[in-house]
Parts: structure tokens; sequence; C-alpha cells
């Protein structure tokens, strides 16, 4: 137990499971003298009995007991709690009962005789991990709470691919690689993985790896024994080890120095990790999503990322498109996003006037969707009352000639105004009308009908 945490933070509800009664009866005792409580029982049958009537935190089991082996117990277990966390223990070691066991998401794996100290240090493990998913769920609340649930928004064709894809890669344990631009939205798009997935119970940790300094990032990522360096002043839980179970999400994962790449690629072919200072290794069971706006393949040329680890992370590809490349969302990602921080505003309120929205659209945002949040703050904090017009957008903002096309034939109709976004939008995909239409959200029935109507009205003048 580190200094910093308390008897209740450490204390675990463990089932235990031998037909050996020497075993039983010192951890019977033991247990307890370790801070924990214990059930104990003689078989794999009592075991699912114990647990039908209350949860537990850890399962410690025996392998080979009469009635139901242990992998059995755990199966049950896992189904009934999906949290618990188990430990096997047997005296015939295989690889057959590791396979089996690591299947079956076993959190540690004890060979017999097996000292109280080892039993101790893997107990103090699973209260860490324990109390790190505590701390994650509680988080994700009061994140949810605060800012709603994040979602993907938008149905232009690319992102109709994405939610495609993420629906054949989420049931699977693959790793994935996500590419795209910066503030396109990498994340939300992990997140959906995670979430789509069998671990979506579980910890999804996101991890910036252009944020972290060079010289912390091991410690950060696979933790630190007390004394393991200088400023160690207690031992740490890395992050990959507080995702156990869950998704651990790399973003900008070409930002990470040649010597961790080479520590990440072991882990990911071992699933084992070593802390800092430790000598022994700790198996993990993570699904590995990652993220860039590199050109990971240029960099393998170049020799500034490995290319054993790049087809370790590359197993399936989920490209996200620009903003530039799905206008036809962008009403909907506005309003998803002013909506996020003014939950008072009443449905059906419009958030945007017509020209400020065609402003929006000219724009070429090559900051994505985090641009598109900023100048929508920027907006907001201007605007007394909704809708936001144009004056409301960022002086510094491409407006400037969009608004002296607008008032070039002033006074201009409605109808005028939606035939120059048309022809804008014409301009912008060199004359393809599906293009356009799928841009400005409209049938390309409707598209033409607009366009022959501006015909009939000119051929009348």
């Amino acid at each position: 137990m580190s200094p910093a945490a308390s008897p209740e933070s450490s204390s675990l509800h463990i089932l235990f499971a031998d037909d050996e009664v020497n075993l039983q009866e010192l951890m019977r005792s033991e247990l307890p003298r370790m801070g924990h409580t214990v059930t104990v029982c003689p078989d794999g049958l009592t075991a699912i009995a114990a647990l039908e009537k209350e949860p537990y935190d850890c399962l410690l089991v025996d392998l080979q007991m009469p009635g139901m082996g242990g992998i059995a117990v755990i199966e049950r277990a896992k189904a009934m709690y999906p949290d618990i966390q188990a430990i096997v223990m047997t005296g015939n070691p295989s690889q057959d009962t590791a396979i089996a066991a690591l299947r079956n998401q076993v959190f540690d794996y004890l060979t017999k005789p097996t000292r109280l100290t080892e039993i101790a240090q893997r107990l103090g493990r699973v209260a860490e991990r324990r109390n790190s998913l505590r701390q994650f769920a509680a988080l994700r609340h009061r994140v949810q709470r605060a800012e709603g649930e994040n979602r993907l928004v938008g149905d232009a064709p690319g992102m109709r691919l994405v939610r495609k894809l993420i629906d054949k890669v989420a049931p699977t344990d693959s790793s994935v690689l996500i590419r795209g631009e910066t503030g396109c939205g990498k994340e939300l798009v992990a997140q959906a993985v995670h979430n789509q997935s069998r671990r979506n119970g579980q910890a999804f940790v996101a991890i910036n790896c252009g944020a972290l300094p060079e010289n912390l990032i091991e410690s950060e990522l696979f933790g630190h024994c007390r004394g393991a360096f200088t400023g160690a002043d207690a031992a740490r839980i890395g992050l990959f080890e507080v995702a156990d179970g869950g998704t651990v999400f790399l973003d900008e994962i070409g930002e990470l120095p040649l010597p961790i790449q080479a520590k990440l690629l072991r882990v990911l072919e071992t699933g084992e990790i070593r802390r800092i200072g430790d000598n022994h290794t700790k198996r993990v069971d993570v699904r590995l999503v990652c993220a860039t706006h590199r050109d990971l393949e240029a960099m393998v040329e170049l020799g500034t990322f490995r290319e054993d680890l790049m087809f370790r992370i590359n197993t399936f590809e989920i490209t996200v498109p620009p903003l530039r490349d799905r206008i036809s969302d962008l009403p909907e990602l506005a309003e998803c996003l002013l909506r996020r921080h003014r939950k008072d505003l009443p449905a059906g309120t419009q958030l945007i006037d017509e020209e400020a929205l065609a402003i929006l659209r000219a724009h070429a945002w090559p900051g994505n969707i985090r641009e598109l949040a900023n100048v929508l703050e920027h907006a907001t904090i201007l605007c007394d009352h909704f809708p936001i017009r144009a004056e409301h957008l960022p002086q510094h903002f491409g407006k400037r000639q969009l608004r002296k096309e607008l008032r070039a034939s002033a006074p201009m109709s409605l109808r005028d105004l939606e035939m120059l976004a048309i022809e804008q939008a014409l301009a912008r995909h060199d004359g393809s009308k599906p293009a356009a239409a799928e841009e400005l959200g409209v049938s390309l029935k409707t598209l033409y009908n607009k366009l022959n109507s501006a015909e009939d009205r000119r051929a009348a003048s």
C-alpha cells in the first residue's frame, strides 16, 4: 500500500476457492491481517453459490478443483460481475492454462507454492486498479453532466463511412489507427470505438503523446517504483495499468521518441509492462487505439518511426474527413457545439442567422471542428441574444469578401442569398451538382429545381 492510500481504498472483498484445507485455513487467517475481508470456499460450485449471493472485488481461485475448475468459475464470475478481478493459482503451470487464463482476462497468475508477500503484492495491484476505475468513472460522469455526452455528428458521406468502419471494428480487439488533420475529431472516433466494444464498462484512457515531456513519458505510460529516479518519492501506477481491461488511446503517436516506441512495441507483443525500477513484469489486457495527423509511412522512410510498430498499430485504419470536406454537416455541428455549452436554450431556437451561416460555410476551416468551436465561443460572448449574426464572428475571420459580395447588389432577397450560396458551392466543387447538393444539405432534385427557377427568372427578365 502506498503512503497516500487509506485502509478503505486498499481493502478488498475477496472470494477464495481452493480444495486444499491447509490453504483454506491460511487464507482465512492471513487475508484479514492484510486488511481484506474473505469468504473461503472448498470448491468451484460453492464459490458460484457465494457469488450468487453477493459481489466481490477479487476472485483468488485454484485452477484445478473437484466439480468445477477455476477457469469455469472465472467465466461465471465475469458473466455476473464484469468488473471482478481474478487471480489464478496452480501447482501445475502449463502453456494451455496460461492461454486459458489470458482469454478470460485474468488479472494475474501465481504458481504454487506461493509466498504471502506475492499474494499481498498482487492484491495491492487489484486495489489500485479498482480505485483508478472508480476515479475514472466518477470523472467521466462529471464531464458528461457538465458537457453532455460526446457523439459523432453529421451525415456527410465521409462520416457515414467512418460510422460503418466503427461498427465493423469496435466488437473486435484489433488495434485501430485513426488518421486525420488536427482538430477533426479523432478522439471522438476513438471513444466511439471503445463505447461500442465489449470493454465499454472499463476505462477509456486518452494520452496525448505530444503533450508529455520526453523524460516523463515512460513513467506516465508504464508507472514507476518508489525511488526509481530522483523525485520518485512514491510509487505510481502507469496509464496502461489504469486502462487494464479497457482501451488506451494514444493521440499523436507519431510524437513518441524512438526508445519509447521500442518499449511500446514490446508491450504490444508480450502483453506485459514493467514499471521503472521494478524487477517484475505485470500482464495487462488493453485494446490500443492510436491517432495521428502525420504521414507515418514517410516517418518510417526517414527512420523516425519504427516500421514494426507501424505494422502493429495499423491493423485497421479509419480516416476522419476534415471539416471542409463535410460542410453539409456544419449546421448540425454548430448547433451541437452551441447546445453543449448552453443547455438552457429552448428547442427550436434559431442559433445562427442565414448571413452568418453562409460566411461559416464559405470558410476553409484549416483548424477543423476545433476552430469552429472557438469561433462559436467567440460569437456567443458577443451575442446577447440568439441568433448569432455576422457581426458576432471574429474580426480576423475570413468573411469580409463574402460580406462585400452579399451587399454588392443590395438590397438582396433571401432567394438571391440562396442562389449566391449555390453558386459558391458549385464553384468550390468545379461545377459538380451532386457534390454541391451534398455540401448544401439538399437533394439533387431540389438543387436542379432552384437552378431551373433561377434560369426562368433570368429569361423572363
